[in-house]
């Protein structure tokens, strides 16, 4: 988490430095399997070799993968490597079910798919080039999707990748287990602040701390919370890697004039503990996929302003589910401004009619993605496919 965006190809080349010793460990140990994410390439052909069944484990959602396309395409690493980035501008031709998951161009610049030119990468092995060679290789994929949940398109994975498609659940996590110790020092005046304001009142805002607003963008955020009238909690952090001299300048007198109804935190903060607190009405976020299962699992409305790779998808699915919108932008370069920050959240927040519906169905999928039985026996059962089909080649 301390390696800023541009150099984790660094880190990917560290990663691969541990082929040598951990085909060692893998050949002392002979486990019966092997659960890997996208980035050990290597890894696949070394524990087929030593007969130790592999799962390739995506920690996100199923849309994301199946948009890519088969296993053939990301061997080639020609997935995103292309002249016509136009493409992604509508839903693949592989999706063969009505959906609105598409990227916009803007996304399509910010998110990097290539267009001709190589990025820096010290490693030498483009992501999806990593990506095809695990899931080729692997005997089952594991992904955080249920099937009452979009059931399509993980029977669109089974389809592109002809591998064992196996959901893991949401894994919604519960307050208790997040780590937050409510009588500590974090938490105390956090939640002080929050006991006294109105039921459903505050919108929360928090838009991860990975990848970071440019300048402008975070100024428009700012002055739309002020526009919106509504009391904010907004986690504020510097992004990953970030320095002393990446300073977070917010507009001139903002805290100021909003502090009696706003606060801006620049540290950690027990987000669960905010999610679920009953003055909470409305989360903006950057609709990373842990992010979105944790507002809705708290019936959560979300107002979304998504910057990068799965994020946009994610926001596609969940303004055609109805759990709320997109913050307006312009289509060509991806800017939006105070007014349409404002609007969307008075909109998703208080409106009594269309701002209604996304209130109302957020309140009705919390009871599916907060359903701690149903997502524990989706764990259940994987445990139990390990234990049933170990050493399968």
């Amino acid at each position: 988490m301390d390696v800023h965006p541009d150099d984790i190809h660094y880190l990917k080349k560290a990663f691969d430095g541990l082929e040598t010793k951990l085909s060692r460990f893998l050949e002392t140990e002979s486990p019966d399997w092997i659960i890997y994410d996208f980035a050990p390439h290597w890894l696949p052909p070394i524990a087929a070799k030593l007969s130790i069944s592999r799962v390739f484990f995506l920690i996100i959602n199923a849309w994301f993968l199946a948009y890519f396309g088969p296993t053939a395409a990301m061997l080639e690493d020609s997935v995103i490597q292309t002249t016509d980035p136009e493409q992604f501008t509508v839903p693949p031709k592989w999706i063969t079910f009505p959906t609105k998951a598409a990227y916009r161009a803007y996304e399509i610049k910010r998110t990097g798919f290539k267009t001709g030119s190589e990025p820096q990468n010290a490693s030498g092995v483009g992501d999806w080039y990593r990506t095809g060679c695990t899931v080729t290789g692997c005997n089952a994929i594991a992904i955080r999707h249920c099937r009452e949940f979009e059931p399509n398109w993980l029977t669109l994975l089974e389809e592109l990748h002809q591998k064992q498609i196996i959901p893991l659940g949401l894994m919604p996590p519960s307050v208790e287990e997040s780590g937050g110790d409510p009588n500590n020092d974090t938490w105390m005046p956090i939640s002080g602040w929050l006991n006294k304001q109105d039921v459903g009142s505050v919108v929360y805002v928090a838009l991860g701390s990975e990848v970071a607003l440019r300048p402008d963008e975070l100024n428009e955020l700012a002055l739309g919370l002020e526009l919106s009238g509504l009391p904010f909690f907004w986690v504020l952090r510097k992004p990953s890697g970030s320095t002393e001299a990446d300073s977070l300048m917010l507009p001139d007198g903002f805290e100021e004039r909003t502090k009696h109804r706003g606060t801006v935190w620049k540290n950690w903060v027990p987000q669960l503990g905010i999610l679920s607190h009953d003055s909470v009405g409305g989360f903006l976020t950057h609709c990373g996929w842990s992010s979105v299962v944790e507002g809705i699992r708290f019936g959560l409305p979300l107002i979304m302003l998504p910057i990068v790779l799965d994020q946009c998808l994610n926001a596609r699915l969940m303004e055609e589910r109805q759990v709320g919108i997109e913050v307006a932008r312009d289509e060509g370069d991806g800017s939006f401004t105070r007014k349409s920050v404002a609007e969307s959240i008075r909109l998703v927040m208080v409106d009594k009619e269309k701002g209604k519906i996304y209130r109302e169905r957020a309140k009705e999928m919390s009871s599916l993605f907060g359903d701690k039985a149903l997502h524990d026996q989706y764990l259940d059962n994987f445990v139990q496919y390990l234990e049933n089909h170990k050493c399968q080649d």
